[in-house]
């Protein structure tokens, strides 16, 4: 339990920026899915449950055994039905990129079975969102959001996204790599945007899952400060700022009984005080574009067309592989750093962005041997990336 503000603000602090010499690479991958005769037609749950079998989520099936694959990967399905692979860590880059790929083929093959496919989007662009999953945490963050506007269902329901999650890093290094990995998201979004319009709506912006996101709740879904002095602190403070919208509790309501700050819950606004395991439910309840976890969780990216997401991935990790790369990133992307709407908007149409993406390129195509692939993967890599740069450029906005 904590006894005052200060100290639940310390504990957040210390669960979210952990720092030391940076090892590990993650990725995090969900897809919207879709009848494979029908993709506008809605998802049956049956169908997706069948399919999925013994590797089920409980939040789908309350008794599965939730298997994982072969690789360690759990299966997570997302609200609307969307379904989630996050692979286990790995410190090669070489050995991430092989897992995540037999996992994608593994996830295909099961859906498969029912006659489904992974969508191609990072937003549904058919279908309107229909929650599929009625379980408390879903019911209380659709209580939260309604109020606010469609955002919130939608995103909930009808946006998918590609994470990559890498390490802070050393201490020394902690602030530049979180300034650089905010001044980054603009440009990588706009690179990789994917989404033109979701179920209808806004089908000329680039990504209209990140316009989806930013109109959800601003308070838990704008971007964090990425260039101050103290990301920890400024992180901290926010958390405990933020509103309480789901308390796990027995039974099927665990809306708030009234509103509060999780501050607030700490000062006795009600009838027990928090504990660290609600402060961490609390936290998974926050979703900006880049999420500390102990590490950084990188969400900005859409969810790529199918075979399209190794170069984001390799990307990422090249722009992370030494203090001098990421000084360079910060250089090309000073001027464009909180361009978030107009990149999520216009995508490389944007002039200033366009250019900030093709620095970026460049910066990352020369780190590229900073990483473990072999010579003939970096380059595959490169050429795919200079290619999306050439399918999407050309600015035009002042």
């Amino acid at each position: 339990m904590f006894r005052d503000r200060a100290e639940a603000e310390a504990y957040v602090a210390s669960v979210c920026f952990k720092h030391g010499p940076p090892r590990l690479f993650g990725v995090e991958i969900e897809w919207t899915v879709h009848h494979r005769d029908d993709p506008t037609r809605q998802l049956d749950a049956g169908a997706l449950a069948a399919a999925l079998g013994r590797h089920a989520p409980p939040t789908l099936v309350p008794d599965s055994p939730q298997r994982p694959l072969p690789s360690g990967t759990p299966l997570t399905v997302e609200p609307g039905g969307q379904v989630e692979i996050s692979t286990p860590p790995r410190t090669s880059l070489t050995e991430l990129l092989k897992t995540v790929g037999e996992d994608v083929t593994q996830l295909r093959n099961l859906l498969a079975s029912a006659d489904l496919v992974l969508g191609e989007r990072g937003a549904d662009p058919f279908r309107p969102p229909t929650r599929m999953l009625r379980v408390p945490r879903y019911a209380a963050m659709e209580h939260a959001f309604e109020p606010i506007g469609p955002e919130g269902i939608t995103m909930m329901c009808s946006t998918a996204g590609l994470q990559v999650c890498l390490d802070f890093g050393l201490r020394e290094h902690l602030n530049a790599r979180w300034a650089a990995v905010h001044a980054l998201g603009p440009v990588l979004n706009a690179l990789f945007a994917n989404s033109p319009g979701v179920n209808g709506r806004r089908p000329d912006w680039a990504s209209a899952r990140m316009r989806t996101l930013y109109g959800t709740d601003p308070v838990r879904t704008r971007p964090a400060a990425g260039d101050c002095e103290d990301p920890a602190g400024a992180w901290s403070r926010r958390v405990l700022d933020t509103p309480v919208i789901a308390i796990r509790q027995p039974g099927p309501n665990w809306i708030p009984p009234r509103p509060l700050t999780f501050a607030e819950w700490v000062d006795g606004a009600l009838d027990r005080v928090p504990t660290s395991d609600d402060l961490d439910y609390h936290l998974s309840l926050l979703f900006p574009p880049v999420r500390p976890r102990g590490y950084m969780e990188v969400r900005y990216l859409d969810t790529p067309p199918h075979g399209r997401w190794i170069p984001p991935v390799v990307l990422m990790a090249a722009l992370f592989s030494d203090a001098s790369v990421v000084d360079e990133v910060l250089a090309a992307t000073e001027s464009v750093a909180g361009r978030w709407l107009t990149a999520a908007r216009y995508g490389l149409a944007d002039r200033a962005v366009d250019q900030a993406a093709h620095a970026v390129v460049e910066i990352g195509c020369r780190a590229l041997d900073r990483t473990d692939l072999s010579m003939g993967q970096a380059a595959a890599v490169a050429e795919d990336l200079h290619r999306t740069l050439a399918e999407k450029s050309g600015g035009v906005t002042p």
